[in-house]
Parts: C-alpha cells; structure tokens; sequence
C-alpha cells in the first residue's frame, strides 16, 4: 500500500515537473449588461525569474467581442495581471479559453484554461432609450435648425466613457444618422443629427449608466436658430416671409418722408427717402442662383462623409441659401435644405 502511494507521488510530480507557468481568471465581473463593455483580467505566475514576455492566444469564445488584442499589463509581487476588454453582444456569454506561452529566452513553455460562462443580463428599456450604456455620457454641443415646414433638425456632440457608442440609436424620430465618430472604449466622442417634429419642445432621451446602475435622462431644449456654429448645423433657409412685411413699413417711411419734406422745405429728410427705397430695392432682388452639376451628391450637413440624402438625376439651378468652407447651401425643389460641394458646382 505504501509502495503504491510512493509510485502515484512520483507519478503527479513527473506531470507537473516541467510546468513552470501557472494562469487562471482573477478578475471576472458577477454580471455583464447586453452591451456593455467590461475588462477582464487574467492572474499569472512563472516560476522561471528570467522571461521577456508571457502571450494570450483566445479561442472557443461566445457572445462577446474582444476589443484589445494588447492587454494592459501591471505587476503584484510575483504574479502578472493582464487586463483585456470585451463587448457583451449576445444574450449568453462564455469567456474565451485562453492558451498562454511563455516566451524565453531559452524556451517557449504554455498552459492551456478553459473559459467560464458570464452571467448576462438584458436590459428591457423604455422607448426614450438611446442603446448606449456607459460609465459617463456628457452633451459638448447641440443646436437645433428648420429642417422643413414639420420638422426640426437637432445637431448634437456627445462624449461617453467606457461606451460602444456607435451603437447609438433613437425611437420615433424622422431621421436620424451619425456624422462623425471617434470611437474607443475608454472615450469616445460622437456627432449625431435627428430630425424630429416641429411642435416638440426638447428632445429628450435615455441611457444607462453603469456605475449609477440606472437609466440618466439627458434632454435637449429645441431653440431653433440661424446661427452657424462648430457643429456647421446652419440649415435654415433665408426666411422671405416676413419680406412684404418689411417693405410694406418701408415703403411707409418714404411716404412719412416725403410728406415731411413737402411741408416743411427741408431736403435733410431726404434720407427718410432714400435709404427705405434702398431697403425695398434689396428686398425685392431676386435670390442668387447656383447651378449643380448632374449627379452631384446632396448632402444633409456639411460636413466630409456626411449623410446624402438626394443626387442630382440632372444639371440644377437651385437657390443659394449661403456658404461654408467646401460647401454652399442650397434649397431644394421640394423646399428642403441641403449642402452640395463647391467643387460639383459648375464654373462657365
């Protein structure tokens, strides 16, 4: 019996004789939202003192993204933690196994774990939902421009932390699109545009933030404006509806004036003439024309890669509502407003 105890010793201390690296999941969330992304740390030891580097190769993984092939590596005491993030895209989850090797300068030596089932949660929110889920998100910019006799168009940046943020989405919007990302999962920064109806107030949405563990409200107040700003949201069109308005009290002003100067003899009040005549002049020039070329793309900011929302099917002669750099404003025949290149514009 004894003799049999002594072989079976002999025989475990042979398997793990040449085994000099040991690994196991040290860090690993109790819950994961649908969504969110979430590090996980992987605990090592080498019983050799001299290596250069220790390498994780993942496979046989479920329902998550990783996103960071390069872990963040820290040392306590004797052992290594190495930290990747994941994105939890499904409704269940397993970690991927993890074969790590042990690069020498003498020898390679690796060890092989198999990957643990994550228990996932999936959020059921309500309609005002955004889809972001996120540490922090924070407005940085917004204005809200006529997009059309019934809609609004609401421009704004946002910035997030620890956030898939191009997942970003809307309910019961007329349209809706992303402008310009940058997109990383410690932080990320977005341009997003929505269109919304006219007789809305604010614009109001939600997302859920993971170290409150609840839904923020973030609400943006609908102040339509004509102002051109860092977001290059000036949409309106040049507004002609109150020009028989104006003319009408200049031309007013000219009959004061000439009254005036009839009674009293004095051609000082010739100015009440002439600039208010001067005004309806301008008023009642017609609107400057710009041509575009056939198959020229309309886009809805102007802004590089933005969102076209029409292509000239033929050479255009559209009203020119105003400029930015690269682009000119145009108003479409529908009434809508759009931005077109200086360069697919034509020269003669």
């Amino acid at each position: 019996m004894i003799k049999l105890l002594f072989l079976t010793l002999i025989f475990i201390t042979s398997l793990f004789a040449n085994k000099v690296l040991y690994v196991n999941y040290g860090e690993i969330p109790k819950r994961v939202i649908k969504g969110e992304i979430f590090p996980v740390t992987l605990k090592t030891l080498s019983t050799v003192r001299d290596f250069d580097d220790v390498e994780y190769n993942f496979s046989n993984h479920s329902g998550l993204k990783i996103l960071d092939t390069t872990p963040t590596k820290e040392y306590r005491g004797k052992f290594l933690y190495a930290t990747f993030h994941m994105l939890a895209t499904a409704d269940s989850a397993k970690l991927p196994d993890v074969n790590a090797t042990l690069i020498a300068t003498q020898k390679h030596n690796s060890t092989f774990i198999n990957g643990p089932k994550l228990n996932i949660i999936t959020l059921n929110p309500k309609k005002e939902f955004s889809n972001i889920i996120a540490n922090s998100f924070e407005l940085q910019d917004y204005r809200t421009t006529s997009y059309d006799i019934n809609h609004n168009i609401v421009v704004f940046v946002a910035t997030a932390t620890n956030a898939n943020i191009e997942t970003m989405h809307f309910e019961n919007v007329y349209k809706q699109g992303m402008e310009s990302i940058e997109n990383s999962y410690e932080t990320s920064r977005i341009t997003y545009y929505v269109v919304i109806d006219k007789h809305l107030e604010y614009f109001t949405f939600s997302y859920f933030n993971l170290s409150k563990n609840s839904y923020v409200l973030v609400s943006i107040p609908i102040i339509v404006d004509d102002d051109s700003v860092a977001t290059q949201s000036d949409l309106k069109p040049h507004d002609q509806s109150h020009d028989t308005i104006k003319m009408y009290i200049a031309l007013t002003i000219s009959i004061i004036g000439l009254i005036i100067i009839f009674f009293r003899q004095k051609y000082i009040y010739l100015i009440f003439i002439v600039l208010p005549l001067g005004y309806i002049l301008y008023l009642s020039m017609p609107q400057k024309e710009v041509c575009i070329k056939k198959g020229s793309n309309i886009y809805l900011l102007p802004v590089e890669n933005g969102t076209i929302f029409e292509a000239t099917p033929q050479e255009y002669h559209l009203p020119r509502e105003g400029s930015v750099t690269n682009f000119t404003k145009v108003k479409l025949q529908n009434n809508k407003i759009g931005w077109v290149k200086n360069e697919d514009t034509c020269s003669y």
